[in-house]
């Protein structure tokens, strides 16, 4: 059974995005979810169906009584950190395709700078097979996401003459879309390259700004089926196509064991089904929203997707490829480095207002817009149409 065009994207909702919500998380969801909802032109009592990431602090019957839903007939939670983003929107509409559920929306929603903070190193106490695989690296002080992707970054420096400029230029132009998006925490805050190359080391070869910021907030999504979808308030997002994938020996947040550090298997695994699931290529999409959670993985994602060859992605950047106007917008609502990061759901909803026609940032003539989430991971990745 093909997914391709059974679903869409009707609705989406977020809070503001903040240093210090002042609120639980659980509240935060609840407004979110409500948000995309009341966009969807819906009410509560329609929905059947909650899809959420293992790491979220609010559980789906929890959300279930906040929004005052009567009952559930779906659930479900997709695991790996941010590599579960897209896999919530391809449960929800795998869900709907098959008649588990007619509305379902997918959530995320924390406290993430003024509560948990994940790029802080901690003690692993978790009896299980990620204990077992953190174990292999935390007692040798390899204990944040900046360091994991830093082993990386440096590879891929090795192997292809990339430097830390090349990172760099991807922060600028993720803050340069950023200053002009309200929504965005970095709106009016354009950075320059000499900053980026000035602000202090985090993890050599990685500077702070190559590091995304740490957001409270919460992002919501509507999906339900394509037909219903056309008769709602605004423009459905078709997905096209929707996938998950690993890549061999894959671990949790980090692929040492690949066989090759300079790349991203399982991004290049999301990217071939994605283009086999909706008989596209990379020549058919206008604008990509990729998971920027470390300068470095948006261009090797460049490469994994067949936007550009092994080794070409820093060339691509440097002629201005992933600017407004370039060959491939990249998010153009400042990503994870500019707008936000609630562990990329704040990308999606950016992918279905460039398929709408609404983003502040508006990439001409959208058709196809290509999705990713968490890189490092075992991960996701969506392609969204227009009905």
């Amino acid at each position: 059974m093909s997914l391709s065009g059974k679903a869409a994207i009707a609705g989406i909702g977020a809070t503001e995005f903040s240093k210090e919500s002042g609120r639980s998380e659980l509240r935060l969801a609840a407004e979110a979810c409500l948000a995309a909802i009341r966009d969807a032109g819906l009410t509560p009592a329609d929905v059947d169906g909650l899809v959420t990431f293992a790491a979220d602090a609010s559980s789906e019957i929890a959300v279930q009584r906040e929004l005052g839903i009567p009952g559930l007939r779906f659930f479900s939670r997709v695991d790996y950190g941010g590599g579960a983003a897209c896999g919530t929107v391809a449960h929800a509409a795998m869900a709907v395709a098959t008649g588990q559920a007619d509305v379902v929306v997918c959530y995320r929603a924390f406290n993430e700078r003024s509560g948990h903070r994940f790029g802080q190193a901690g003690a692993a106490a978790r009896a299980d097979s990620t204990g077992l695989e953190f174990s292999w690296h935390l007692p040798f002080g390899l204990a944040t996401p900046a360091g994991w992707v830093a082993m990386h970054a440096r590879r891929y420096m090795h192997d292809h003459g990339a430097t830390s400029e090349d990172f760099g230029r991807v922060a600028v132009a993720m803050r340069r879309h950023a200053a002009s998006n309200p929504r965005a925490w970095f709106h009016g805050r354009p950075i320059t390259l000499a900053e980026h190359q000035e602000s202090r080391w985090i993890v050599d070869p990685l500077h702070l700004l190559d590091c995304c910021q740490e957001s409270d907030g919460g992002v919501a999504l509507v999906v339900t089926s394509a037909e219903r979808a056309r008769d709602l308030p605004h423009p459905p997002a078709l997905i096209t196509a929707a996938a998950q994938g690993t890549g061999p020996d894959q671990m949790m947040m980090f692929g040492y064991y690949s066989g090759d550090l300079a790349t991203l298997p399982a991004m290049g695994a999301v990217g071939a089904e994605l283009w086999r699931r909706s008989g596209l290529t990379p020549a058919d999409v206008q604008t990509a929203i990729l998971y920027d959670h470390f300068t470095p993985f948006v261009l090797i994602q460049l490469e994994e997707l067949g936007f550009c060859g092994r080794g070409e992605a820093a060339a691509f950047v440097a002629e201005g490829g992933i600017e407004l106007g370039g060959r491939l917008p990249v998010n153009p609502n400042g990503g994870q480095l500019g707008e936000a990061y609630v562990h990329g759901m704040n990308g999606i909803a950016e992918g279905v207002r460039q398929v709408r026609g609404t983003s502040v940032n508006q990439v001409p003539d959208v058709t196809n817009v290509v999705v990713t989430a968490g890189t490092g991971v075992p991960t996701s990745g969506l392609v969204l149409g227009v009905s």
